[in-house]
Order: structure tokens, then sequence, then C-alpha cells
């Protein structure tokens, strides 16, 4: 278990370094501005990449919300659930302190004031869109996340193209959900940038742990229930 909460916590810690160092570091900077486009992949690759590294160790879930939306499919068992949750938010906290540190190396520069690619609605929406939109966002898109996951990780799926297609949905969510939350789909991503960020970041996390997690647990139940079943 030691061997599997450690990939969890270094699968995470990479996925907020890389996606959220991506829009931090490289979406606003002038002589490389990555854009919309590049911060979406780059969240993809660090999956990918991940998955490929430390996958087979621990499942790679790097996610609260896959971790129990993989308990409600039947893929994992729920007493082992707190033992990743906790390496996962644990990684993401550790993540975002490295990103705080390496972003207010520029002179002048003060990342937590500019909310560390933190998730919001509202005012803080990048799109300013509203509560509801983003409660739905969250929630049809980590839905159709665990479903991806789930289809792809089934052993009647073809072998060894998971991470591919894990990667890629989660580019494309990125690439739709962006605009109205910055996109989370992530406890875990959430809860590193916004205890670092604090204020407005903290008031607004509930929404990135309630609807992340019950669109993953409704995918669940479905994938089990309707799509798996023979």
């Amino acid at each position: 278990m030691l061997n599997r909460l450690a990939a969890e916590f270094f699968g995470t810690f990479w996925l907020v370094l890389g996606g959220c160092g991506s829009a931090v570091l490289a979406a606003a900077f002038p002589a490389v501005g990555i854009g919309l486009l590049g911060v979406a992949l780059a969240f993809g690759l660090t999956v990918v990449t991940m998955a490929y590294a430390v996958g087979h160790v621990s499942g790679g879930h790097f996610n609260p919300a896959v971790t129990l939306g993989l308990v409600a499919g039947g893929r994992f068992k729920l007493g082992e659930a707190p033992g990743y949750i906790a390496a996962q938010v644990a990684g993401a906290i550790l993540a975002a302190l490295t990103l705080l540190y390496i972003a207010d190396g520029q002179p002048g520069a003060d990342a937590a004031a500019h909310g560390l690619a933190s998730n919001g609605y509202g005012a803080h929406s990048p799109g300013h869109y509203a509560l509801g939109a983003a409660l739905v966002t969250e929630f049809v898109m980590t839905f159709f996340f665990l479903l991806v996951i789930l289809g792809a990780t089934s052993k009647r799926a073809p072998a060894g193209f998971a991470p591919l297609a894990i990667g890629l949905c989660l580019t494309l969510i990125h690439l739709v959900s962006i605009p109205v939350t910055n996109t989370s789909v992530n406890p875990a991503r959430s809860t590193g940038p916004a205890l670092v960020a604090g204020g407005w970041a903290l008031e607004q996390l509930w929404l990135f742990w309630v609807a992340p997690i019950a669109g993953a647990v409704v995918a669940g139940l479905v994938h089990r229930r309707l799509i798996e079943r023979d």
C-alpha cells in the first residue's frame, strides 16, 4: 500500500505542477503564450505520462473523484479510498507550493494574489459563468471522464491504450470547460491552488469537491449497471 500511495502522491503532484504550471508560467507569458490549447494539452500530457510511469503500481487515479467513481463502478475497494485521497491531496498541495515558489521567482510577481490557476465561478470564472453553469459543467465533464476511464480500462478494451484515451479525454474536457471554471474535474487539483491562494478560491472550493465527485459516482453506477453488464 505504501508504494501505491507514493505513486498517487507523485502522480497528482505532476498533474498539478504540469497542468497549473502551464497556466501560471507559460499561458500568459508573451514570449511563449501557449494559450487555452496549450494548457489543455499540458493537463492531458500529465495524465498520459504518469499513467504509463506509475499507473501499473496504483492504478493511476491521481484524482479523488476518479477514486470514488471507481468505487461506485465496482473497480476499487471503498476501504482503500481514504488513503488514496489523502495522498492525492497531499501531492496537490505540495505541487501548488512548489509552483508558488517558482512563479514568485520572477521580479514583482505575486502568483497567489492572481489565484495560482484556481477554479472559480461567477466573478472568478474566466468567462464569468454563473454558479449553476459551473456546477453542471463540472458534473457533466467528470461524468464523461469516468465513463472513458471505466471503458478504456475494461478487460475487453484494447490493452495498452488506456492512458492515451484518458489523457486525450482530459485534454478535450479542458478545451470545453476552461472558460467556465478553469476546469477542475479533480478535487485535489482544485484544493492545492485554493489553499495557497486563499480568499475567494477557498470560499468556492466546495463546488469543486461536490460536483466532480457526484458526476464520478453517478458515472460509476451507470457504467456498472447499464454499460458493462453482459
